[in-house]
């Protein structure tokens, strides 16, 4: 008995199928990094600029008025196409509101 050969174009779509799959896999887990760092570094800009805020008060007895005297004195750098930061303060001893924000 001869048996039929069955046509198994399948297998020759699974491949590609398969490696089409795995780029889009590894497109995706790229983009979950990058999102990650992006708020990674967000988190730490913030705590930064409010360390150097306490540290200001700790020595000096009043909390910088402007975000530019933060930077200048304490030495922070905002990288500011990445992020908005504001800065807003009430009274000198009072800790400031900082809020940063992602521009992307």
């Amino acid at each position: 008995m001869r048996r039929r050969r069955e046509f198994q174009g399948w297998k020759i779509l699974l491949f590609p199928a398969l490696v089409l799959c795995g780029v889009l896999a590894l497109f995706t887990a790229i983009g979950n990094l990058r999102d990650g760092q992006s708020a990674e570094a967000q988190k730490q800009l913030e705590n930064n600029l409010r360390r150097a805020a306490v540290t200001c008060y700790t020595t000096e007895g009043v909390y910088p008025s402007t975000l530019e005297e933060l930077q200048r004195r304490y030495g922070i750098q905002v990288d500011s196409k990445r992020f908005a930061v504001f800065y807003e303060i009430f009274a000198d001893n009072q800790m400031p509101e900082i809020t940063v924000v992602p521009l992307q």
